[in-house]
C-alpha cells in the first residue's frame, strides 16, 4: 500500500515514469525499516535489463529510423496503391494496409502514427475526406505497430514475464491481421454511409512499376518474421539483419539515405533505446519490492473474490487494463501491471502467459487511442493540426471494433498461441 501510494502520488507530481518507481521503491525499503534490501538495489536494477533479448529493441528502433530516412515508408504506402486504391474509401484502405505493412518493420505506435500521419492525412485531405477522420483513422492503423511482429512491447513483456520472445512476437500475428480485417470492415460500412471517393486507377503498366519499385523494401518485413518463424534466426539476430536490410535498401534501391546519415539515426535510436531500458529497469526494482511486499498475493485474493473463471477474470482485465491504458503509455502500462496480474493469470487460473500477454499488450495500445490521454491521438493532432477529442467521436466505431476483437481474443486463447510451435 505504502509503494502503491508513493507510485501515484510522484507520478501526479510530474516524475518521470522510470525514476517514479524506483523512488517508489527506495520509500518502501525505508517505510519497512527493512535497509538491508538496499544493498541488493543495484543488483535488481542491472538485473533488469540483464537479458539478451533486450537488445532486439534498438535494433528494431533503428530499422524505423532508417525506413523513415530511406524513403522506404512512402514505397509501401504507393504499393498499397497499387491493391487497394480504386475501391471506394480507397484511401482509408491503404492507410490500413500500409501501416499493416510499416507494423512489421517499425514495432513502436507513437513512431508509426508520427510518420504515417505525415504521410497520409495530406493526401487524404486533398482526395476530399475529413481531416479528422483521416487522422484519427492513422491513430487507429498505427495501433497495430505494438501486435504485428516486430513489437517493443512484446520484447518488453517476454522479460517480464519471462517468456520466450519468438513466442511473443509469433503470437501477434492473428491478432493484428484480425484487427485489419476489422478496420477494413468498419471502412467499408463508413464508405458506403459517408460516400467515401474512389480512388485514382492505375494502368496495368503504372501498377507494374509500383510494385517493381517496391518489391526490395518488402525484405524488411520478410528477413525480420520468416527468420522467426523459420527458425533460422532468434529476435534479435532477426532484427540485426533487418537493420541491415533496411540500411541497404535505402542507401543502394531507394537511393533517399547516405551513409552520412547513419551516425544521426544511431544516435537518435540510442537515446530512445535508453528510455526504454531505463524503464524496465525500474520496472525489476518495483516488481521485486512488490513481490517482497506480498501485492501480488493480496490482488489476487481481491480478484478470485470477484472472478469466477478464466473468461470472467480476463474480462475483468480488459475493464481494468482499459482505464489504466488511458493514462499511462504502453510500456510503463505493461511495467505497473504485469508484475500485479501475470501471478494471477497464471496460477490461479492456470492462463497461458503468451496469451495473457497478447490480451494485455493489445489492451494497452487500445488505451493509447481513448480520452482523456489517448497519446496516439495527440500524436496524430501534433503531426496534422486536428483536434483530438473529435478524431475520437469521429473514429468511435474503430473503437468499438477493436473492443470486439479484444473480447474475442480473451475468450479464445487459441487464436494467440496457434502459430506458436
Amino acid at each position: 500500500m505504502i509503494t502503491t501510494g508513493a507510485s501515484v502520488a510522484i507520478l501526479l507530481l510530474g516524475v518521470p515514469i522510470g525514476m517514479c518507481l524506483c523512488i517508489a521503491a527506495m520509500i518502501y525499503i525505508v517505510a519497512t525499516g527493512n535497509h538491508l534490501l538496499f544493498a541488493s538495489f543495484p543488483m535488481q536494477l542491472f538485473g533488469g535489463v540483464d537479458s539478451y533479448g533486450l537488445i532486439a529493441i534498438p535494433l528494431f528502433i533503428l530499422i524505423g529510423e532508417i525506413m523513415n530516412g530511406g524513403g522506404i515508408t512512402q514505397r509501401i504506402i504507393q504499393l498499397a496503391m497499387a491493391f487497394m486504391g480504386r475501391l471506394k474509401g480507397g484511401l482509408a484502405y491503404v492507410n490500413v494496409i500500409a501501416n499493416m505493412i510499416v507494423s512489421s518493420i517499425l514495432g513502436s505506435a507513437t513512431a508509426q502514427v508520427a510518420i504515417m500521419a505525415q504521410l497520409m492525412v495530406p493526401e487524404m485531405e486533398r482526395k476530399g475526406y475529413d481531416k479528422t477522420f483521416a487522422a484519427g483513422l492513422t491513430a487507429y492503423a498505427g495501433m497495430l505497430g505494438p501486435i504485428i511482429p516486430p513489437s517493443i512491447m512484446f520484447v518488453v513483456y517476454s522479460v517480464l514475464a519471462q517468456v520466450g520472445v519468438s513466442d511473443m512476437l509469433v503470437a501477434g500475428i492473428i491478432p493484428g491481421v484480425l484487427l485489419t480485417a476489422a478496420f477494413c470492415g468498419v471502412i467499408a460500412l463508413m464508405g458506403h454511409v459517408y460516400n467515401y471517393p474512389k480512388g485514382e486507377s492505375m494502368t496495368g503498366r503504372e501498377r507494374l512499376r509500383v510494385i517493381l519499385d517496391a518489391l526490395p523494401t518488402l525484405l524488411i518485413p520478410i528477413v525480420i518474421i520468416g527468420s522467426i518463424l523459420g527458425g533460422l534466426a532468434n529476435p534479435t539476430e532477426s532484427a540485426a539483419v533487418g537493420a541491415l536490410a533496411a540500411a541497404l535498401v535505402g542507401r543502394y534501391w531507394t537511393r533517399e539515405m547516405s551513409w552520412s546519415q547513419l551516425p544521426h539515426m544511431l544516435l537518435r535510436a540510442g537515446i530512445y533505446s535508453a528510455i526504454v531500458l531505463f524503464l524496465v529497469a525500474a520496472a525489476a526494482v518495483f516488481s521485486w519490492v512488490l513481490v517482497y511486499g506480498r501485492v501480488p498475493q493480496a490482488a489476487a485474493a481481491w480478484v478470485q473474490s470477484v472472478a469466477t473463471g478464466p473468461i470472467s477474470f480476463m474480462l475483468l482485465v480488459n475493464v481494468i487494463l482499459l482505464v489504466i491504458g488511458t493514462v499511462i503509455d504502453g510500456v510503463p502500462g505493461l511495467i505497473m501491471t504485469v508484475p500485479i496480474l501475470l501471478p494471477i493469470a497464471t496460477d490461479v487460473f492456470h492462463i497461458d502467459p503468451r496469451h495473457f500477454g497478447v490480451v494485455v499488450v493489445v489492451n494497452l495500445v487500445l488505451g493509447l487511442l481513448s480520452p482523456p490521454v489517448g497519446l496516439c491521438l495527440f500524436v496524430a493532432a501534433a503531426v496534422t493540426g486536428a483536434k483530438p477529442g473529435k478524431m475520437f467521436l469521429v473514429t468511435l466505431p474503430f473503437f468499438f471494433a477493436s473492443c470486439a476483437i479484444l473480447i474475442v481474443l480473451s475468450i479464445f486463447p487459441w487464436l494467440s498461441t496457434a502459430l506458436i510451435k
